[in-house]
């Protein structure tokens, strides 16, 4: 999830969702509820540690920290994206694609409703994806706003919050506040990233325990939306971001030729593509073993 997050188009979400944790990662932030805020201000430390499920949380929060710092500073996957894009993309198309056929398998045949709930997503993803970056305001709301939208972008899977903050203009502004602690850019941003965080899982958690199928649908969509943008062979524009470029806009075309770079990329394709299919049993597997009575 970590990796993922730091590729633009590529979100966290996805990757949960190939893991087959997406659904408990976000009952897992839905349990920071009302009882447990509560407790807090109570000062009710029992409560305070054991609502929320942190046997859970604190193991992928280390995860995903980790990979954000392997994969910015000991390998700069955003340098390797800009100078090796075809092999970098290659890899998260074959797990992204892994991921629409494990969840196509999940969810079963499609009838209209679901038909409905599959173009949607298809055409929201279209045209989040297509949108380029707008001039937007600096003052606090719309740093709240910002997180709020782009924390959302980083759980629902096919859309990438560092994307978000590219169309909204303040991919640069919020990333010089976190490395340089500006906090009247980074507190209202955190402020909106927390409310965005809450009110999402909840809609999420909501839609997954009562209209599932249509959810994934949805999501399936998304995904398939995404592969637009994750596909290697692009034309791609990319804006300077405190002096590194980073991905704006892409069109996707075919190779030029058919080379064994080429054959290369398939196969790095084909790599992801059956990670994410056997990490996808596995994860089914264990489902089934925790259901199973004992």
């Amino acid at each position: 999830m970590g990796a993922a997050d730091v590729v633009p188009g590529v979100s966290g979400g996805t990757m949960a969702l190939a893991l087959g944790i997406y659904a408990r990662l976000i009952d897992a932030i839905r349990s920071f509820d009302r009882l447990w805020l509560r407790a807090v201000l109570l000062l009710d430390v029992n409560t305070m540690i054991a609502r929320p499920r942190f046997g859970f949380l604190l193991p992928v929060g280390a995860g995903v920290f980790c990979a954000l710092l392997f994969f910015t500073r000991v390998v700069p996957l955003p340098t390797l994206i800009v100078d090796h894009p075809e092999e970098i993309y290659s890899l998260f198309f074959g797990l992204i694609g892994g991921s629409v056929i494990v969840l196509r398998v999940e969810i079963g045949a499609v009838d209209w409703r679901n038909g409905l709930s599959l173009a949607g997503g298809l055409l929201f993803g279209l045209f989040v994806f297509n949108l380029i970056p707008v001039a937007t305001p600096n003052a606090a709301w719309f740093v709240f706003l910002s997180g709020a939208l782009s924390i959302c972008a980083m759980i629902l899977p096919g859309v990438s919050g560092s994307f978000v903050l590219l169309i909204l203009n303040k991919y640069s502004e919020v990333l010089h506040a976190i490395g340089h602690f500006h906090w009247p850019v980074l507190l209202p941003f955190a402020l909106g990233a927390a409310t965005g965080l809450i009110l999402a899982s909840r809609a999420l958690s909501w839609l997954l325990h009562r209209c599932y199928r249509p959810t994934l649908f949805c999501i399936v969509g998304l995904l398939l939306a995404s592969l637009t943008v994750i596909w290697p062979y692009q034309q791609r524009s990319y804006m300077v971001v405190r002096g590194k470029a980073r991905l704006i806009e892409s069109a996707p075309i075919l190779p030029p030729t058919i080379d064994l770079q080429v054959a290369l990329h398939g196969l790095i394709m084909l790599f992801g593509f059956a990670l994410v299919v056997a990490l996808g049993r596995m994860g089914a597997r264990e489902t089934r073993e925790m259901r199973e009575p004992t």
